[in-house]
């Protein structure tokens, strides 16, 4: 979320909610097709959301250690959680001045540095506000900025020394991926080939350097190869620096990396007979924005042959074509990771609240404001359904080992100091006859691992 420190600027931007004649237009003859995007062409209802935009200042500014104190009661967050999905209701029904109304009252009720509930509430808040607003308005795009790439880098950073979400979806998938290249030592010539559909920030191939490296010798090195796809030349290259210094510490490994540029043309990697190649899809396909697009990444990744492909996606029912089914999963999943963070970081942590606003919050605002021309939306879906498309796509499911498994709750042992099957609020699933392995806070799965052969 963004402060506004001057608040002349800020009133000032009251003048672009009122729209030029033609886009209103436009807008109303489509209203009976999408109607959650509200009419703000009247001057009554420019004021009430101008008031409601007051509102969302103040709480920004607001001393939030004074806050935290006077509002921790008990049943306050049901009635949060009562607000938001008044909220929601009333915009799915165009009812402007309800959804305002309800709107004003979680603003005067939530904080950054509050409970867990009161910023998830926040968060949601502001997604719900973007929603009352239309595109062209420097409101929409205050709420809705981005963070810039080294916030969003420091974010994920701190998200992953703190929480084991992504190192259980990176070790997991690893494990898949050592396994199949073991069990063709004998005929791959000691040589991995890993095909990462996102490469991010390079964060999962560490781990797998190590864990070759120990089952390798200097006379008897492993080639590992990684072919990453990224979002950016910039990130390519800075992603191969960070991956080609962290491997010069392995003298049993020969490392190898090259990019290719995500939505270019793809062209298949050169892949040996001899080697054993990896398919990675680690939250990959949900980030695609249509089927048409996750069908076409399975069918390349089909063609490969790979003796292994990893799919590690968050749960999600969040229908895309329903607002309110996407909102609910939304709020149920998101809640629990605002949860999950309390266990690791104080409220006042400068850490947690650059993960929350940089990661969390913008993912929630992005999924209450999905369309189908914004690419960024991701497409979250439960392990059922993308257990079909992998299937109808001429793959087989695998069952994890015991190993991947086992490795998994030591992972949450490590990080809660607990004891048992219970690790904090964390929680293993193994589902699907044991083919999948979920992470889950209290009995939400959050996110889900499996692997696949072809057929």
């Amino acid at each position: 979320m963004e402060v506004i420190d001057d608040d002349e600027e800020f009133l000032s931007l009251s003048l672009a909610l009122v729209k030029d004649a033609d886009f209103e237009r436009k807008r109303k003859r489509k209203r009976k097709v999408t109607p959650n995007r509200c009419d703000l062409s009247e001057s009554c209802e420019e004021g009430k959301i101008f008031s409601l935009l007051q509102m969302r200042e103040k709480m920004l500014k607001l001393d939030h250690n004074r806050k935290r104190a006077a509002d921790h009661e008990d049943g306050k967050g049901l009635h949060l959680i009562h607000l938001l999905l008044i909220s929601a209701t009333s915009i799915n029904e165009n009812n402007i001045s309800s959804a305002v109304e309800n709107l004003c009252e979680l603003y005067q009720n939530v904080c950054l540095t509050g409970d867990s509930v009161q910023r998830v509430a926040a968060y949601f808040a502001d997604g719900l506000m973007a929603r009352l607003l239309t595109r062209n308005s420097p409101f929409y795009d205050m709420i809705m900025k981005d963070p810039t790439p080294d916030e969003e880098f420091l974010a994920f950073t701190e998200l992953y020394k703190v929480s084991p979400l992504n190192q259980f979806a990176h070790f997991t998938a690893n494990q898949a991926i050592l396994e199949a290249y073991e069990k063709e030592e004998n005929t791959n010539n000691r040589a991995l080939h890993v095909i990462d559909f996102d490469i991010s920030y390079g964060f999962q191939w560490p781990s797998l350097m190590q864990s070759l490296s120990d089952n390798a010798t200097p006379t008897n090195r492993v080639l590992l190869k990684i072919t990453g796809l990224g979002r950016s030349l910039e990130e390519l290259q800075e992603t191969k620096s960070r991956l080609v210094s962290f491997a010069k510490g392995f003298r049993n490994i020969v490392f190898e990396f090259h990019g290719l540029l995500r939505g270019s043309k793809l062209m298949k990697p050169k892949v040996k007979k001899s080697e054993t190649v990896a398919v990675n899809l680690v939250f990959h396909l949900s980030s695609l924005n249509s089927y048409s697009k996750i069908s076409d990444t399975l069918k390349y990744a089909h063609s490969l042959r790979p003796s292994v492909v990893v799919l590690v996606e968050q749960e999600g029912s969040r229908k895309t074509h329903n607002f309110l089914s996407r909102f609910m999963d939304s709020l149920h999943y998101f809640a629990g990771m605002f949860d999950s963070l309390d266990d690791y970081l104080p409220l006042d942590s400068a850490e947690r609240l650059s993960i929350e606003k940089n990661i969390l919050g913008k993912e929630i605002k992005c999924v209450m404001n999905y369309d189908k021309e914004n690419e960024h939306s991701p497409r979250f879906e439960e392990m059922e359904t993308w257990k079909g498309r992998m299937e109808r796509h001429g793959f087989q499911g695998l069952r994890q080992s015991s190993n991947s498994v086992m490795q998994a709750k030591l992972l949450l042992k490590f990080r809660s100091h607990c004891s048992g099957e219970k690790y904090g609020g964390f929680r293993v699933f193994q589902r699907d006859d044991g083919k999948a392995i979920s992470l889950g806070w209290q009995d939400r799965f959050l996110i889900t691992a499996s692997s696949w052969c072809c057929l």
